[in-house]
């Protein structure tokens, strides 16, 4: 078997900022702070981290009790803001995954910077939550480098089948992401459906790097022949 770890904010959808929003909302009536959000602060990273960081640019505690405080009350808001928002699943992603879902040798989960609850709750507003039964998330840690082994155990438990980094692509549009994969010595596959451009996620030496996902017919052939296989 395979097991596929996908990030999710620029890799499976693009919320419309909708995430941003609810957080600019959470700090607002949180502590009465004005905030803006470049979307490049956000990519890569995890929420329990950016949120943190954000809470002590802002001179505030940004101890763990501050930290999921602050998760809440984004989490409350992010229902709102999803319908606000012009998202979508990205080109190509909802074909491939109902077509990976049907194979018996390909495993699916996530491995994404969101809580838990923010992925549940992002996926399911464009209904591919169903796809994905374990990942690892920021409720694991704060550092993306550490979530690889959360995800990689959690998909042998659930199918009862000792997947190792060898059997693991890693799939996301960060250089984040291909640095979370290539410490546990997984397969890296970048996509440049987010914010980095193909050039600056090929700067980073992934095992495959792909403009999007709209044709599969390369990233099939990668999954299923070779790890090694860089695609033109």
């Amino acid at each position: 078997m395979k097991l596929l770890l996908w990030d999710i904010d620029g890799t499976l959808i693009c919320s419309g900022r909708a995430g941003e929003h609810a957080l600019i909302r959470a700090m607002k009536m949180e502590f009465g702070v004005d905030i803006t959000i470049k979307p490049l602060e956000l990519a890569g990273r995890t929420d329990t981290y950016f949120f943190g960081q954000l809470l002590k640019r802002h001179g505030l505690s940004y101890d763990l009790e501050a930290i999921h405080s602050l998760i809440e009350i984004y989490l409350s808001h992010l229902p709102e803001e999803l319908p606000k928002r012009p998202g979508k699943t990205l080109g190509g992603i909802l074909p491939l995954l109902e077509q990976l879902s049907r194979r018996e040798d390909i495993a699916q989960g996530l491995l994404t910077g969101n809580v838990e609850r923010g992925a549940q709750i992002k996926l399911q507003h464009f209904d591919v939550w169903k796809y994905f039964p374990f990942g690892a998330f920021a409720d694991d840690s704060h550092l993306r480098n550490e979530l690889g082994p959360h995800a990689i155990r959690r998909a042998s438990d659930f199918h009862q089948f000792d997947f190792t980094p060898e059997d693991t692509f890693i799939i996301g549009d960060t250089p984040y992401d291909i640095e979370c994969g290539k410490v546990i010595g997984a397969n890296t596959i970048a996509v440049a459906t987010g914010s980095h451009s193909i050039e600056e996620l090929q700067s980073h030496e992934p095992t495959a790097a792909f403009a999007d996902l709209e044709d599969p017919t390369l990233f099939l052939n990668l999954i299923d022949n070779s790890p090694t296989l860089t695609p033109t």
